[in-house]
């Protein structure tokens, strides 16, 4: 039963998981390359966009987990004013655009990726196709 509940809360956990991995990641590359810069002299040509990637994708799981949490942002103070079924309309309509944005950009980064896997964009140190990315 151990198994199970290990594999379980791993699963439960993963986005938080691949955020610290990520957090650290990228911190430990900049200061790597930090110090190589200024106690060597020596460059690291791909590090900086390594480092720049793996935050991106840290930003990307971080609003994952978030979400989640429920830890996001919201402005309610103006709603202290209203009934309580005038503001659950209210976030309900918010909550409903808040979809309909995400499916939008859902749509045109698809579109956006499609574009970038036929006419690749190749990133400029590391090689990488931006499709993937």
């Amino acid at each position: 039963m151990k198994a199970k509940e290990f594999i379980k809360r791993l699963l439960d956990n993963v986005e938080n998981y691949i955020c610290q991995f990520l957090l650290s990641f990228f911190i430990s590359l900049l200061f790597v390359q930090i110090i190589s810069r200024e106690v060597f002299s020596v460059n690291i040509s791909w590090g900086e966009e390594l480092a720049r990637f793996s935050f991106v994708w840290f930003v990307f799981f971080g609003a994952v987990v978030a979400a989640r949490l429920g830890a996001h942002n919201r402005v309610t103070f103006q709603f202290k004013w209203l009934s309580k079924k005038t503001t659950n309309y209210i976030e309900g309509f918010a909550d409903l655009i808040w979809i309909v944005f995400n499916i939008v950009i859902i749509y045109k980064s698809i579109f956006l990726i499609k574009s970038m896997i036929q006419f690749p964009y190749i990133s400029p140190t590391l090689g990488w196709s931006m499709a993937y990315i």
